[in-house]
């Protein structure tokens, strides 16, 4: 590949890391759930309208999965708010109570023309 074929990556919409990388696979996402919950983080799922996506801050669905284990259980939240919110984007957050902070986060879902 030439220089001249690779995109300009500033003038991408970007909202994460990953969305440098191609989109990610159900097993990928499930793997990064994985990640989430072996590092002893909260799950927790947020969307925002395209539109308004780097505009402020986004709204949280439900309350974080506090104590979860089961990979599935986020999976399945995932999908009742892809299903609640079928034009939003998606973000799943790891939350870390001990630093307080985002241990980890990125888009699993994105509508149509994204």
């Amino acid at each position: 590949m030439s220089i001249s074929q690779i995109d300009d990556y500033r003038t991408q919409y970007t909202l994460e890391t990953f969305s440098f990388l191609p989109e990610l696979t159900a097993d990928e996402i499930y793997d990064q759930i994985v990640y989430i919950i072996n590092q002893g983080w909260s799950p927790a799922l947020e969307h925002e309208e395209p539109a308004k996506a780097s505009d402020h801050y986004w709204g949280m669905w439900k309350l974080p999965m506090f104590g979860t284990r089961d990979p599935n259980e986020v999976l399945a939240e995932i999908d009742a708010c892809r299903q609640a919110y079928p034009n939003h984007l998606i973000r799943l957050v790891g939350y870390d109570n001990y630093t307080q902070c985002q241990g980890h986060n990125f888009v699993v879902y994105r509508p149509r023309g994204m």
